[in-house]
């Protein structure tokens, strides 16, 4: 068995990366920081091919497939995805059109090519990392809010898609919430919550999906606030993430 990851140099891909080695999956690693990604080959204990890929470019993801074209891929891991903090106005729109070229674009060119290959094999599995965002409007940080809401519609689309027509094929979309990673110092601010291990979250999701879980929410807060979140209205819910994200301190160094 082999699974492909992206996003796999640091935080819940690279901890995924480890359990599944774990369990006998040969991998595939795909990130911008080639260093990381050979320094992380080192420690596992299965074949594992890098390939160094800024997916925040599209072209990239197509050129991924083209590398694994020729390998047998049951897995794959759409994990790579970065945010921004901020105002609308005053957010960066190159750093916005680079989150959506990630988080999305990329992350859909992958999602297609190997889901028509998934299907007409009439097997694999498609993981796609979305988050509890997914389920809000996202004042203060409106482009990865968005984003993530794309991941999860066009998860929950291709869910039913499968269902319907009886395929073998399997998709599970992770929605998590705070996770230790470096995500939030990247864009320079603290959590607001006290955030998940990233060991457990990445364990957790990769034994829901190998199960066949199509929405995997780990933490039972996560599943109660993802809950109630329906019976919220929509400004009552915006209302309540801007308190949230209002509420983030910049890190030290970062304003």
């Amino acid at each position: 068995m082999t699974a492909l990851i992206t996003g796999a140099s640091t935080g819940l891909g690279r901890d995924m990366a480890i359990y599944l080695s774990e369990l006998g999956y040969d991998l595939v690693l795909a990130a911008r920081n080639r260093e990381k990604l050979l320094e992380l080959k080192r420690e596992l204990p299965v074949k594992v091919k890098v390939i160094s890929a800024d997916l925040s470019v599209p072209d990239n993801a197509r050129k991924v497939f083209e590398v694994c074209r020729p390998m047998k891929i049951d897995l794959l891991i759409n994990n790579a995805g970065i945010g921004d903090v901020g105002v609308f106005e005053t957010t960066s729109l190159d750093r916005e059109l680079e989150m959506i070229n990630l988080n999305v674009v990329s992350l859909h060119i992958l999602t297609k090519l190997f889901y028509k290959r998934f299907r007409a094999q009439n097997r694999g599995t498609v993981l796609n990392v979305a988050s509890s965002a997914a389920f809000y409007p996202g004042p203060l940080m409106a482009a990865y809010y968005a984003t993530k809401s794309y991941v999860l519609n066009l998860s929950q689309s291709l869910h039913r898609e499968i269902i319907e027509s009886g395929s073998k094929v399997r998709i599970s979309v992770l929605c998590p919430g705070p996770v230790q990673t470096e995500f939030n110092r990247r864009i320079g601010v603290s959590n607001s919550f006290s955030p998940a291990s990233s060991p457990e979250v990445a364990k957790y999701a990769v034994d829901q999906c190998l199960k066949g879980k199509f929405m995997i929410i780990p933490e039972t807060r996560m599943k109660f606030s993802i809950t109630a979140s329906k019976f919220l209205p929509d400004e009552l819910k915006s209302k309540i993430v801007y308190r949230i994200q209002s509420g983030k301190k910049p890190l030290k160094g970062k304003q």
